[in-house]
């Protein structure tokens, strides 16, 4: 998928941090995620009871990730068995399809509740307490680790100067369909040519792309 060419060039997302459109950006995230806390509330809920039934394991998984100010843990509902790192280090196979490209298509490591988690993505529910707190916005690049950082080759330091987004253009435009070095496009574009209207557009898009749960596992 062609998104257009990236450059090196200063960043049309990180120009003017303190600009009228960049307080837009953050008033939005703060009334959003708030919102969405106040109205998923009792969807938290089941949720929460629902994965802590399923196995008896940890009802919260922290994901270490890249932000604008260093790592941060990232909150998400468990999706995974309990013991899903000792899988992978056991398992040669996965952690070779594993380490090209940051995800498994099948992944064993996914409870059954976790596929439909993930299907629907309300694994990612939690990332709105991120949002609230500054170090996510409800738009943005992909939440990646720092082991993904050294694929985006000249272009880290300009992912960096981005709040990862709990949806994105990479989301509504293709999910896990598409390979990595097109995710990195995407996200080289996104913040190129950012726009209150773009993240709108994308904040508009992202429920009905939930609903059909495509692209995502």
């Amino acid at each position: 998928m062609q998104v257009g060419s990236v450059s090196n060039s200063k960043p049309g997302v990180a120009t003017g941090a303190c600009s009228p459109l960049r307080r837009a950006k953050r008033v939005l995230d703060i009334v959003g995620s708030t919102a969405a806390i106040l109205l998923f509330s009792p969807l938290f809920l089941i949720v929460a009871i629902v994965v802590k039934l399923s196995d008896g394991g940890p009802i919260i998984h922290r994901r270490r990730v890249i932000g604008t100010n260093g790592e941060f843990d990232a909150y998400k509902f468990r999706t995974m068995r309990p013991d899903a790192d000792q899988v992978l280090a056991n398992n040669r196979q996965l952690r070779e399809q594993f380490e090209r490209n940051f995800k498994l298509q099948n992944d064993p490591r996914i409870t059954r509740v976790g596929a439909i988690l993930r299907k629907y993505s309300l694994d990612e529910l939690p990332q709105l307490f991120n949002v609230t707190c500054g170090q996510m916005s409800l738009v943005g690049p992909r939440m990646i680790t720092a082991p993904e950082l050294v694929k985006y080759g000249d272009f880290q330091d300009m992912l960096r100067t981005v709040k990862p987004g709990i949806t994105g253009y990479w989301q509504v435009n293709g999910r896990q369909q598409v390979s990595f070095g097109e995710r990195v496009e995407m996200d080289m574009f996104y913040i190129e040519n950012w726009s209150f209207f773009l993240d709108l557009k994308i904040l508009m898009q992202t429920p009905w792309k939930v609903f059909k749960g495509q692209g995502a596992y």
